[in-house]
């Protein structure tokens, strides 16, 4: 009678003790799990900020790699180590990572051939920052897209042309096609042609434009100024000044130099013909013709 109580007691509690129980078999089970999952989430955190930085700070060293393409890198590092470990956790519960990395993968190539063309001027653009045919600041030609470099970024590149208007070109269509590259070198060679009369004394002509190039101290001393004749037009003889200017200078000097080639050749009675038919025949005969 002493244990009815008791085992009254037992029943009521019943579903509550089995549950109890359970849980505590449940702990008992996977609390070497949920410790070494811990453990693993901890430990993969503070590696993946140590590689991170360590990414971030070897490609600083780097002066060949953009400063964009290092920010980014080392974040894709640092997602990366994390994937993982959030893969090795499931793992400690007994989940399928097989399974898991298959259906990444699938995930991957959906979202790749879905965002292809996105994909692709990203890759341009790490590319265009890892190898960098213009950097900001250059004026370049790049398929017929021209313009002075205001940012590199990864879908695209913005740029300013010389009347002043913004362009934004894709990626891709900057790393596709041939880019010239007009601020790049330090020196730059310009040819100034100018045609003078077949009568005109052509070593005059020469000796004026050399006289210009000397007198200019913009014009390099090495490669030194040619000046010679380049062609025998039909109403002019073309005599070429070929000089060497830093780049900065390039533009400048070309156009001044122009102005003070005509100057020159107007002083010293050199003509600058235009272009002119002439004509041998008697207009008489031809009068008679049309008459008749």
């Amino acid at each position: 009678m002493e244990n009815q109580p008791s085992s009254g007691l037992a029943q009521i509690l019943g579903p509550w003790s089995n549950a109890f129980e359970g849980l505590q078999a449940l702990i008992v089970t996977y609390a070497f799990s949920v410790i070494g999952a811990i453990l693993i989430l901890i430990v993969g955190w503070i590696v993946s900020r140590v590689l991170g930085n360590w990414a971030k700070g070897a490609l600083k060293r780097t002066t060949r790699i953009d400063p964009t393409v290092t920010g980014f890198f080392s974040v894709f590092v640092r997602y990366a180590v994390l994937v993982v470990v959030v893969i090795m956790v499931l793992g400690q519960f007994g989940v399928q990572t097989a399974s898991i990395i298959t259906a990444l993968g699938a995930a991957g190539l959906a979202i790749g051939l879905a965002l292809q063309g996105t994909l692709q001027n990203i890759a341009a653009g790490i590319m265009l920052m890892v190898l960098r045919p213009f950097r900001v600041g250059e004026y370049i030609d790049a398929g017929g897209i021209t313009g002075t470099v205001v940012e590199i970024g990864l879908f695209a590149t913005e740029l300013k042309t010389l009347d002043g208007l913004y362009r934004m070109a894709p990626n891709s269509e900057l790393w596709n096609v041939e880019v010239t590259n007009y601020s790049r070198l330090s020196e730059r060679r310009y040819d100034l042609v100018i045609g003078i009369g077949y009568e005109d004394d052509i070593e005059k002509a020469q000796s004026v434009l050399m006289d210009l190039a000397r007198g200019d101290d913009r014009i390099l001393a090495e490669p030194a100024p040619w000046a010679y004749v380049s062609e025998l037009g039909d109403s002019a003889v073309s005599v070429t000044l070929r000089y060497w200017t830093k780049t900065s200078d390039w533009w400048n000097t070309s156009r001044e130099m122009t102005k003070a080639a005509k100057i020159a050749f107007d002083e010293n009675g050199i003509s600058i013909p235009f272009p002119q038919v002439t004509y041998s025949g008697s207009l008489a005969v031809e009068k008679e013709t049309e008459d008749s």
